[in-house]
């Protein structure tokens, strides 16, 4: 029997983490006993980061280093491919990932520090990449909008991915930062259907207060993109041209996809979600997936890991292509972002 999750939760699952020393079972002693609570409220830890910019070498992602004002997400995401990330903590991937989470929030300290180094060298900050930096708790810590004012100070160039309506909250930034070249904003968009949206992402924003979000940023010439991730077959690849001429009219330039990845534990979190909501499909949706990844739940290969292999996949890119081309979201203005305003605060600046 599946289990359904909280309402509000992407899962009411808590699998053992991959590094946890001990395995514990559940056996049925003829008692009956909810195995998740009806609600769950999210817990939030403070931490004290020692470093705050992540570096990344991967050849799949158009940047090479990132800001993650937090661990774990709120949003609670099924797909989230963040949630292996958890085990590191001594957390499960599974609930843990959306109720226990981590703030850094020493972020500013540490974030001007790094930037502040002699040697430090500017590219494009990503911020709030491994997870929503504009995730619920984000109204209460403020971490990124701290982070903000920090890159703005110092003229660093920063880009964004979001999928929530809470960064118009740091319009004033970000619309400043615009006037530099010195941000882009990406929204994450994955369906038009709020029913959808609320068993596969619960606790993100709605598809129409996204593009509302999308709008008004546009309106105050701070360049929006849209990434349709991600695509999933038979839940929500037939919205795929829907979804990209939607961004268009709230003002995206420009469009960007990811064929669904199920690493480490997502799998199984994933597979599980699939039989509590869509079981008379799920085996052809794992079967479509399994065919994109060489047999396999998933394949990690730089290359091929964000966009699949196969007639499936070679299909979605060719959609994806068309559909691009057709409503002129290849547009790469404004997001060329200018790293030579780069200049800490209280150093003196060349004179050549």
């Amino acid at each position: 029997m599946s289990i359904i999750p909280p309402r509000g939760r992407g899962t009411a699952s808590n699998p053992h983490n991959r590094f946890a020393p001990t395995r514990s079972q559940v056996e049925d002693d003829g008692w009956f006993q909810d195995e998740t609570p009806p609600s769950l409220a999210t817990e939030v830890r403070r931490e004290q980061a020692k470093t705050v910019i992540s570096r990344n070498q991967s050849p799949d992602v158009g940047f090479d280093r990132s800001v993650n004002p937090y661990r774990g997400c709120e949003h609670g995401c099924i797909y989230c491919f963040a949630r292996p990330s958890h085990a590191y903590w001594d957390l499960s991937p599974g609930i843990d990932f959306e109720t226990k989470l981590i703030a850094k929030t020493n972020l500013a300290d540490r974030l001007e520090e790094e930037l502040g180094k002699p040697g430090y060298v500017p590219r494009p900050i990503a911020l709030g990449i491994n997870t929503d930096g504009y995730q619920p708790i984000e109204r209460e810590y403020q971490l990124t909008r701290r982070a903000l004012e920090i890159l703005l100070r110092f003229r660093h160039p920063v880009t964004i991915i979001t999928k929530s309506s809470l960064i118009l909250r740091d319009l004033d930034l970000l619309e400043e930062l615009a006037s530099r070249n010195l941000v882009s904003v990406a929204f994450s968009l994955t369906t038009l259907d709020d029913e959808l949206k609320r068993i596969m992402e619960p606790r993100t924003a709605s598809p129409s207060a996204r593009l509302r979000a999308m709008r008004t940023l546009g309106e105050h010439r701070v360049p929006v993109s849209v990434i349709t991730a991600p695509i999933i077959p038979m839940i929500n690849d037939m919205e795929l041209e829907a979804l990209l001429e939607a961004a268009r009219d709230a003002g995206a330039r420009s469009a960007g996809y990811v064929l669904l990845r199920l690493p480490l534990e997502i799998a199984e979190l994933f597979e599980e979600w699939l039989q509590a909501h869509f079981p008379e499909r799920a085996a052809h949706v794992m079967s479509l997936i399994r065919q994109s990844r060489g047999g396999r739940n998933y394949d990690s290969q730089f290359g091929t890991r964000m966009r699949g292999e196969g007639i499936f996949a070679d299909l979605l890119a060719q959609r994806f292509a068309l559909a691009r081309k057709r409503l002129g979201l290849n547009h790469r203005e404004g997001f060329n972002l200018d790293c030579s305003q780069f200049a800490p605060p209280g150093r003196q600046m060349a004179l050549l």
